[in-house]
């Protein structure tokens, strides 16, 4: 088939732009409340894996998508709709990019802890490997009566779920 006569795909439906005073304001308070919501998800994963529980943060995994899609689609309305809200209602626009960034403070603190938490997992898994390794290792002797090398310095067959 040839790529010239191929059928354009239809546009994504966008929602229409901001005309009012009470739209903007409506606009900005779904956006303050999803990042409210957002903030309380982020704390309570950075809460739980602090504490060790890294199962019950996994739980969190669907809220956490779930708010975060919808903030993302209300960031693209502010986009979109950045210089009517400008002048509509600068003051909460200004105190909305305060809010941001003291969110982007905590998103780094949250993700500082998923990474160590992540290096402590994996230096964990390897030392139980390595453990394992070393007694599973064959001990012979070579032709001098010296140790020979181990064969394996790890164990085979250890899985590693990374999802966490």
């Amino acid at each position: 088939m040839n790529p010239s006569h191929r059928t354009p795909r239809p546009l994504p439906e966008t929602e229409p732009l901001i005309g009012t005073a009470e739209a903007a304001e409506a606009l900005i308070d779904e956006v303050a409340d999803t990042l409210g919501q957002l903030e309380e998800v982020i704390r309570e994963e950075t809460r739980l894996v602090r504490a060790g529980l890294l199962f019950a943060a996994a739980e969190l995994e669907a809220a956490k998508t779930r708010v975060s899609g919808d903030y993302l689609r209300l960031r693209a309305r502010l986009k979109a709709n950045s210089v009517v809200l400008g002048r509509l209602c600068a003051p909460r626009v200004e105190e909305l990019r305060r809010r941001h960034g003291d969110f982007n403070a905590l998103l780094r603190e949250n993700l500082s802890v998923l990474a160590i938490a992540r290096e402590v997992s994996e230096d964990l898994v390897r030392t139980v490997s390595e453990t394992v390794g070393k007694r599973t290792a064959p001990r012979t002797y070579g032709r001098d009566a010296a140790a020979g090398a181990a064969a394996y310095s790890t164990a085979r067959g250890i899985a590693v779920d990374r999802r966490l």
